[in-house]
């Protein structure tokens, strides 16, 4: 399947969450797992430390993310960037969109499974490209915006 439709490259919607943010997320889930299997007071406070440092460090990455864009949105208004500066603001008001994948089956009831998504399209492709033409082809009727009136006679011109 993936021969055919290729990997799809997802948008990364926090372009400030890079890889030292994924191992503050890495050391939280961590220290979370070790509180869960052994709950004493010093695996506790190590969670709440690491919580605390993970979310200030996230909290610092995206400040900085957010200061360098408005930075960014300036010098385009300096210049007279118009274009990017609209792009960048419209990006900035918009925020997060979180798309919904849902289809209806045949039954119409919707579906969420991705399993069964695919399914879905693959039985409503089939049907709409496999379609076995009649034999009996009939003549569409032709309508033009003239009316059918008979030519004039002799007499009447």
């Amino acid at each position: 399947m993936r021969e055919r439709l290729g990997l799809h490259e997802w948008k990364q919607h926090k372009p400030w969450f890079g890889k030292e943010c994924i191992d503050f997320l890495d050391q939280r889930n961590q220290a979370k797992r070790q509180c869960i299997q052994d709950p004493s007071q010093s695996n506790l406070d190590n969670l709440n430390n690491v919580r605390c440092n993970a979310s200030r460090h996230f909290r610092n990455k995206k400040k900085a993310y957010l200061k360098a864009k408005i930075e960014e949105l300036e010098t385009n208004n300096k210049v007279n960037n118009v274009r990017d500066l609209y792009r960048g603001i419209n990006d900035l008001k918009k925020g997060y969109q979180p798309r919904t994948i849902i289809v209806k089956d045949d039954k119409g009831e919707l579906v969420a499974d991705p399993h069964s998504i695919m399914a879905r399209w693959r039985k409503y492709f089939a049907q709409l490209l496999n379609v076995h033409e009649d034999d009996d082809v009939r003549q569409a009727e032709i309508h033009t915006v003239e009316p059918l009136v008979p030519e004039p006679s002799a007499f009447e011109v």
